[in-house]
C-alpha cells in the first residue's frame, strides 16, 4: 500500500541503527502507522528531521512493507506547539495514551479529530486540565467505549449534588452516603459530570474530581498497565514538586 500526501501527527520517534529513525504517527485516513525513516542524518536531511518531531503535523509519502512502512518523504504542515513544564508533560501523556491504545493501520477519524483538538489547546495554560479531560472524554468515544455524562448507567439523570464513580462497563454509578472512603476518592461530583457533558469548564475542585474519576476508566482500557506519564507525575509529587492540577 502507498500513502501519498497523507496528513499525520507525529507521536513518537526513536533512533534506529546508525542513521535512521523509527517513527509512530497518527494519520488522518489510516490510523496509527509505524514508519522507518532511513538516512536522516546529514545537513541535507535537516528539514526531514525537523518535521519528524513529536506533536508535529506533517504530510507524508510512504510505502507499506510488512508491519512498518518505508518513509519516502515528509514535510511539516504547520509549526508544532512550543511547550514547557506542565504542558510538556500533558503532551507526553496525550501521545503516550494514543500510542498505547490505537492499533496500527486501523482508520480512526474520530481519534484523529480529538488529537487535533487537544494539540491546538495544549498551550492554554489556564485550561490545561480541562482540555485533557475533554480529550479523555473524546478518546473514550472514539474507541467506542464512551458513555453519557448527563445520565447514569441506568438512564437516570445525573444529580448535580450527588457523587458518582465511573464504571468502565456501566457508566456513572451514584455513591450512597455509607460508601467507603476509597469509593469517594475516585468519584466526581454530578456538577463535574454535567459540565463535561455540556462542554463547560467546572470549578477547580470539581475538575480535580473528574481526573480521579476518569483514571480507572482509562486504566481499564489500558489493560491495567499504567502509563509512564502517570509514573512521572507521581515521581514529581514524591520529590516535593507536585504540579498544579493541570496535568494527567
Amino acid at each position: 500500500m502507498r500513502y501519498d500526501a497523507e496528513p499525520a501527527f507525529v507521536l513518537h520517534v526513536r533512533p534506529w541503527r546508525e542513521s535512521s529513525l523509527l517513527v509512530e504517527v497518527l494519520s488522518a485516513h489510516h490510523g496509527r502507522l509505524g514508519l522507518v525513516a532511513r538516512g536522516v542524518q546529514g545537513a541535507r536531511r535537516h528539514a526531514l528531521r525537523a518535521a519528524l518531531q513529536p506533536l508535529q503535523f506533517i504530510r507524508l509519502d510512504a510505502v507499506q512493507l510488512g508491519e512498518l512502512a518505508q518513509l519516502r518523504g515528509a514535510e511539516a504542515i504547520d509549526a508544532a506547539p512550543r511547550l514547557g513544564g506542565e504542558a510538556a508533560l500533558a503532551a507526553f501523556y496525550v501521545n503516550e495514551v494514543v500510542l498505547r491504545l490505537a492499533p496500527r493501520q486501523d482508520p480512526a477519524p474520530e481519534l484523529f479529530e480529538a488529537y487535533a483538538n487537544v494539540r491546538a489547546r495544549l498551550g492554554q495554560a489556564s485550561l490545561l486540565a480541562w482540555n485533557l479531560r475533554r480529550f479523555e472524554r473524546d478518546l473514550l468515544e472514539a474507541f467506542g467505549v464512551g458513555f453519557a455524562f448527563d445520565v447514569d448507567g441506568d438512564g437516570v439523570p445525573i444529580d448535580a449534588a450527588a457523587r458518582y464513580r465511573l464504571d468502565p462497563e456501566h457508566g456513572p454509578r451514584r455513591l450512597l452516603s455509607d460508601r467507603g472512603h476509597g469509593d469517594r476518592r475516585d468519584a466526581a461530583t454530578g456538577r463535574a459530570l454535567l459540565a463535561l457533558a455540556g462542554d463547560t469548564p467546572p470549578d477547580a475542585d470539581d475538575l480535580a474530581g473528574l481526573r480521579r474519576a476518569l483514571r480507572p476508566v482509562l486504566l481499564h482500557l489500558l489493560g491495567g498497565r499504567p502509563l509512564k506519564s502517570w509514573d512521572l507525575l507521581g515521581d514529581l509529587a514524591r520529590v516535593g514538586k507536585p504540579p498544579a492540577d493541570q496535568s494527567p
